[in-house]
């Protein structure tokens, strides 16, 4: 099964923000005097747009309440957090595996492009891509619109691309596009979730895909 496109989510996928994200959400809730969400729930939206994240956590609130939600979490990612986000072992020598075989590799994520661009300049990935998409740049995941406009502008169908993520989100976002997916088990949701979406694996390290890909092209 040859793929051509290559998408990766960031957050939980390719770099381990985890812990920066759930402060940031507790900081934005507290600013508001809302009620501050487990950690387990803040990790549990990590993937999502923002918009969409502060519904999840705040059912019963409203879009201003929501929009305030969304600007201080910003400012704090942005801004005045410092806790490190380091990239998973592997990912750069991984990327540049794929890069050497000529792959054309994205990004999908739930990351506003300020944030995106963000930490494209600060690990300097950035050339490693052919393209990005962001949550505020069109639908959310699992909605499918990101991934088919990724795969629009790079000239690849649905067979030919593989989604790369931590989430359920990554793997109903790829079904819904029409395109395969690939789970790792090491970011946000358990692999129970993720294969309970149907991808076609599930890898406890992303070092391992260069000989995950080369096993399928052998079968």
């Amino acid at each position: 099964m040859p793929f051509k496109l290559i998408v990766f989510d960031w957050d939980g996928t390719l770099m381990d923000s985890e812990a920066r994200i759930v402060a940031c959400i507790h900081a934005a809730f507290a600013d508001l005097g809302a009620p501050v969400p487990s950690a387990a729930a803040a990790r549990d939206i990590i993937g999502l747009g923002l918009a969409e994240a502060m519904a999840t956590l705040w059912p019963d609130s409203g879009h201003a309440e929501r929009q305030a939600l969304v600007e201080r979490y910003r400012y704090h990612f942005l801004v005045a957090n410092e806790t490190p986000s380091e990239l998973f072992p592997g990912v750069m020598e991984t990327l540049d595996w794929l890069r050497g075989r000529d792959y054309l590799l994205a990004v999908a994520t739930g990351k506003s492009r300020r944030g995106l661009d963000l930490v494209l300049g600060a690990t300097q990935l950035g050339t490693f891509f052919q393209t990005t998409r962001c949550a505020d740049e069109t639908f959310s995941k699992p909605h499918p619109r990101m991934l088919l406009e990724i795969m629009e502008e790079l000239g690849a169908r649905g067979d030919e691309t593989l989604m790369v993520g931590d989430t359920e989100y990554d793997m109903q976002m790829a079904r819904n596009a029409g395109a395969h997916a690939l789970g790792v088990s090491y970011g946000v949701h358990a692999p129970g979730r993720l294969l309970a979406q149907g991808p076609l694996g599930c890898l406890a390290d992303l070092g391992d895909m260069s000989a995950w890909l080369q096993q399928r092209g052998a079968a």
